[in-house]
This record gives C-alpha cells, sequence and structure tokens, in this order.
C-alpha cells in the first residue's frame, strides 16, 4: 500500500507484442543488532531519494515499497529489481537498518506505528487495531491493458489462477519467532479486511464501479484505492494489478512471478479477442482454495476451483504452466518457467525455507540470512530515474 500514487504513463498492451509489465515490493526495515523491525522509514526513504531513486513509503513505519519502471521485457524488469533492491537496501544500511523481503515480520511486537502520512494516520483512525497490525509485504505485478473495461474481463480470466500463484509465493510462514504452520501468514492476515482475498465475477467495468461505490458508501473502505482486492484494475493506470503473492525472498523469484503474471493476462486478452468468456467460478470455491494455498503452500496440497477436489500444489501449478503455454511460447520464456517450477516443486519457496531454516538454527540467525537472500550481490548497473509502473 503505497500512500501516494503514480501519474505517470505507461505503455498499453498494443505498442508491442506482449504487455508492458512493471512490479511494486515492499520491504520489512530491522535493526541489524536486535533483529527487530525498524520505525525508521521514512529516514531511509530520504535517504534513497537523495540516492536518486524514490522509495515509498508503507502503512506501517518499519516498511518501504519499491516501484519498478514500465518494462517491455522480463530482462528488463528483472535488471531493474535487483537494482532498486540494492539502492533500497544501501538507503537501509546509512540509516543503522537492514533490508528484509518477507510476507511478514519475522520477530517483533503485533502493533506498529503508523506511517506519518495524511492516508495512513486516517486509515489508523478509521480501522484502529486492523491498520496497526498490517505490517505485511506483498509483491504486486502490474500488467498493461487497453482500458478499465478490458481489465475487468481480464481480472475474470485471471481469478481462477490466483490460489497457484498464492501457493508459489507463499513466503511468510515464520511471524512474531514463531512457527504459524501457515505457507503465507500474510494471506491470513491480509484476508481480515473487508474487501481483500479473491474478487467477485464483474459482468463489465459498470457493475465493478458500482460495487465498489456500494462498499465506500458504507464506509467499509476510504475510497476506491481500498479495493484490496488479489487481482483488480489499477485505479489510476491502464493495468491488470495482480496483488495476491508475498513479497519474494529474491529477484529472481519476483521476476519469475511476473513472468506468470504477464503470460496470465495475455492468455486472457487473446481469450477476450477470441470472445471466449471467462469461467464464472464461484466466490465461496475462490476462497476455500485461497486459504488451502495460504495454509499448504507449494509443497502441499491445494483445491481445484472449479471442482472443489483436493490435488497436489505442483499439479495447480502444472496446469498453470499449460494454460499460459502459448504465451510463454511467444516470448521464448516456456523452458526457463517450467525449470524454475520443477525445481520449485523440488526444494519449496521461500516459506519452506524459512522453515527448514528456523530447525536448523535461531531466530535472530534466521533473521540474517534472510537479509542476505534479500540483496542481490552483483552490481547492477543501470539508471532507475522513472516513472513508476505502479499505483496503490
Amino acid at each position: 500500500m503505497s500512500a501516494t500514487s503514480s501519474t505517470g504513463s505507461t505503455a498499453g498492451r498494443y505498442e508491442s507484442t506482449t504487455p508492458t509489465v512493471g512490479v511494486e515490493e515492499e520491504f520489512i526495515l530491522v535493526d541489524p543488532t536486535s533483529w527487530l523491525p525498524s520505525t525508521d522509514n521514512a529516514a531511509v526513504a530520504e535517504t534513497a531519494s537523495a540516492l536518486g531513486m524514490d522509495l515509498q513509503l508503507e502503512l506501517s513505519r518499519c516498511q518501504v515499497e519499491t516501484n519498478s519502471p514500465v518494462c517491455q521485457s522480463i530482462g528488463e524488469l528483472r535488471t531493474h529489481l535487483i537494482d532498486m533492491r540494492r539502492r533500497a537496501a544501501k538507503a537501509a544500511e546509512l540509516n543503522g537498518c537492514r533490508l528484509l523481503a518477507v510476507g511478514a515480520p519475522l520477530s517483533g511486537p503485533s502493533r506498529f506505528e503508523i506511517s506519518d502520512a495524511p492516508r495512513y494516520r486516517q486509515m489508523g483512525e478509521r480501522f484502529g487495531a486492523l491498520a496497526a497490525e498490517q505490517s505485511i509485504c506483498g509483491c504486486h505485478i502490474h500488467v498493461g491493458v487497453a482500458d478499465q473495461a478490458e481489465a475487468v474481463q481480464v481480472c475474470n480470466h485471471v481469478r481462477i489462477w490466483l490460489p497457484a500463484l498464492l501457493a508459489l509465493s507463499a513466503n511468510s510462514r515464520v511471524h512474531q519467532g514463531s512457527d504459524t504452520e501457515f505457507a503465507s501468514w500474510r494471506a491470513i492476515q491480509w484476508s481480515r479486511w473487508p474487501v481483500a482475498g479473491p474478487p467477485p465475477y464483474f459482468e463489465s467495468a459498470a457493475d465493478f464501479d458500482t460495487v465498489v461505490a456500494r462498499m465506500v458508501d458504507c464506509g467499509v473502505m476510504l475510497d476506491e484505492r481500498m479495493a484490496y482486492w488479489d487481482v483488480r484494475p489499477s485505479c489510476h493506470l491502464p493495468t491488470v494489478e495482480i496483488r495476491v503473492c508475498d513479497v519474494q525472498p529474491t529477484a529472481d523469484d519476483a521476476a519469475l512471478l511476473a513472468t506468470l503474471g504477464r503470460a496470465l493476462v495475455a492468455t486472457a486478452l487473446g481469450a477476450i479477442d477470441r470472445g471466449i468468456e471467462a469461467p464464472n467460478i464461484s466466490l465461496e470455491n475462490l476462497r476455500l482454495a485461497t486459504w488451502v494455498s495460504a495454509k499448504e503452500g507449494v509443497l502441499g496440497t491445494s483445491i481445484d476451483p472449479v471442482t472443489t477436489q483436493r490435488i497436489s500444489a505442483t499439479e495447480l501449478l502444472h496446469r498453470l504452466l499449460i494454460h499460459v503455454r502459448d504465451s510463454l511460447d511467444e516470448t521464448g520464456e516456456y523452458a526457463s518457467v517450467e525449470s524454475a517450477l520443477r525445481n520449485k516443486s523440488v526444494t519449496g519457496g521461500g516459506s519452506d525455507w524459512q522453515q527448514r531454516t528456523l530447525r536448523q538454527v535461531c531466530l535472530r540467525e534466521l533473521i540474517a540470512r534472510a537479509v542476505q537472500r534479500t540483496t542481490p550481490i552483483e552490481p547492477a548497473r543501470m539508471d532507475t530515474h522513472a516513472e513508476p509502473a505502479t499505483d496503490q
């Protein structure tokens, strides 16, 4: 959740053979001595600005957010993700803290101070403990589309695959020093908001606008920006925003999710062009499948949202891979994605790494190792002065 939103332009899908893509990543700041969350995000953001990077504040004072530029290719995006992580980590170090890519704080209290921004103060006043306990970090993928009407239809096609993306991205098993026994504790915490989780099926952009306006009128949201569904049309940009994923341990993991997210949107656009309607899967089925993915992660059980049949998460991801194969073939990315998913089916994701590591070392060492994984070692050589691709 960024307190500010981008007004920069983003390329539409018709300016290239494949849609444009951008990513926002949310991070926890931690103290390298106590390894507790650090509440210096305003100072870190100010230092980042001096380093030539626009680092956004998040709802909690222990969080910051990076926004990538609009990218034409995944290779370009990956380079930006690496560079932004390195710059954000440098800004954190200059303020005596470290950057940590986990979906929920590994240690610390249950509540945190709200960031000093008018919108966040208003959220704190309206939502109390719900806002104060909202120190969770996601990876949000923006993919270019023509307009809101197209975005709504794309969301209808993509929503069925949200449980698969959540299982793959789960990176928040350890929270406040304990094993929650949920692969994505972030997803469980996030579901407490009145407009979160998988979205309903919307018949049109007007239908979407009507539902959002009704929720604002009811007082459960401050405005349309608080429609926190796991996939949604962007409020200010011609993009579809996929929001279901935990922030990833590494930039390569984030690039993998972006690749799949863009392929899902490209596949949906192809279906729309051919007049194929999205399957109107019940919201109850999607919520059930999402909950199971949050519990089990990539190495566990999943639920087929269509049949509610129990299948493995790896089988669900295999079906996803088949679904988007033509789009991945078009960009030459199928082989690398297939290899990465095969590896994940053996080694697991971020949550599995957290569980294994906590069994081997103390909590402090777990946090130290997670910090090391967050920031790439190799140097990046590019300018990140560009309009951000994302908003919230």
